[in-house]
């Protein structure tokens, strides 16, 4: 019989980012193995609960819309649980860091974000540096409590040994994507769905419109691009960057939210998907858009260092640079055949079952 495990995260759905779909994706099939991992997450107005999601009170955020704060409650349906896996190093990690503590349980902790490196978007700049050392310092100490830190990648698990500086035993665990959802579907009727133009090459993004994404870079790159640039997602970006898009007389369509089962559709339309972000752990959505055949133009930082291999799913280029970004679009578009053969050839080393089967062996290990 599989162990409960108990799942304490601050993000969680409604909120859409590669954290909420990895833990849902991971609950969903340990289930299927027979587990069960109850998730906490902070109550949002917007959702309901399924069976085994159980949502604490909670608060917005006050500095980044979208985000809530919820209070670090340990519900009663959580405490049988025989190991505690907490996704955050805030609220609710520390809720269940408590009650590993309580019932002496093993405590796996998983690195998600660069809380960190998100500070100068967070707070003014004369308190960046502050907040960043800050933010550092309780990531170290609370990481160092666990069993064991998972990161999603090669890179992040360098910046959580090296710069952060934490002494616990740290594992890459690629968080996985569905495979049975994510491949080459026809985009036509995508395309028509959001009247979409057909006599271009198409480049966009999908996820958070957070400014720490850098997707302005997008919008002026394509300004001396012939394409239409389609972006899915939403936050506190999207009206600056429809603003910057009139500005710069860029063919920008803003879709806003795209329901899961319309992602495939939405790789498949691009010709090259633009990742801008350099404080990416993982960037699930850049292999999302490889296993669909689409290649990826990212920048040279974080984790997308590694999840995108210049010449064979994508290129990279130096991040916040403007040129370099726009030419690597151009070199992607121009190799965009042999690129999506690639892509596709090696979908199969991405799936999430994979990534499963090696958490169902971090969780043997810590028991």
């Amino acid at each position: 019989m599989q162990p409960r495990v108990a799942a304490f995260t601050d993000t969680y759905l409604p909120t859409v980012n590669g954290a909420t779909y990895t833990i849902e994706a991971w609950r969903e099939r340990w289930r299927a193995r027979g587990g069960r991992m109850p998730v906490v997450y902070p109550k949002a107005a917007d959702y309901d609960p399924e069976s085994g999601e159980y949502p604490v009170r909670s608060l917005p955020f006050p500095f980044y819309e979208g985000f809530r704060v919820a209070t670090p409650q340990i519900p009663q349906a959580v405490q049988d649980a025989d190991i505690v896996h907490a996704h955050t190093p805030f609220s609710l990690g520390v809720a269940g860091y408590r009650l590993a503590r309580r019932e002496d349980l093993p405590f796996v902790a998983h690195y998600h974000t660069p809380t960190s490196e998100y500070a100068e978007y967070l707070v003014p700049d004369v308190a960046a540096g502050l907040t960043e050392r800050a933010c550092e310092r309780w990531e170290r100490l609370f990481l160092d409590r666990a069993d064991v830190v998972l990161t999603p990648s090669e890179e992040t698990k360098r910046h959580v040994s090296d710069t952060i500086g934490v002494t616990t035993p740290v594992k890459t665990l690629p968080n996985g994507i569905e495979l049975d959802r994510f491949s080459y579907t026809n985009p036509e009727p995508f395309r028509e769905r959001y009247d979409l133009p057909t006599d271009r090459p198409v480049v966009g993004y999908t996820g958070r419109h957070g400014y720490e994404k850098r997707l302005r870079d997008l919008v002026d790159a394509a300004a001396e691009l012939d394409v239409t640039v389609v972006f899915g997602g939403d936050g506190p970006a999207r009206n600056d960057l429809e603003a910057r898009a009139r500005e710069r007389d860029v063919d920008a369509h803003f879709l806003g939210f795209l329901d899961r089962d319309e992602l495939p559709e939405f790789y498949s339309l691009l010709d090259v998907f633009c990742f801008p972000s350099p404080v990416e752990t993982q960037g699930l959505v850049a292999l999302e858009a490889n296993a669909c055949g689409t290649p990826v133009v990212g920048a040279n930082a974080g984790a997308l260092a590694e999840t995108v291999v210049d010449g064979e799913t994508g290129y990279h280029y130096p991040p916040g640079d403007v040129t370099e970004l726009r030419e690597a679009v151009g070199r992607a578009l121009a190799d965009r055949e042999s690129l999506s053969e690639t892509c596709l050839a090696r979908r199969d080393q991405w799936s999430v079952e994979k990534a499963v089967d090696s958490l169902e062996s971090v969780y043997a290990d810590v028991l």
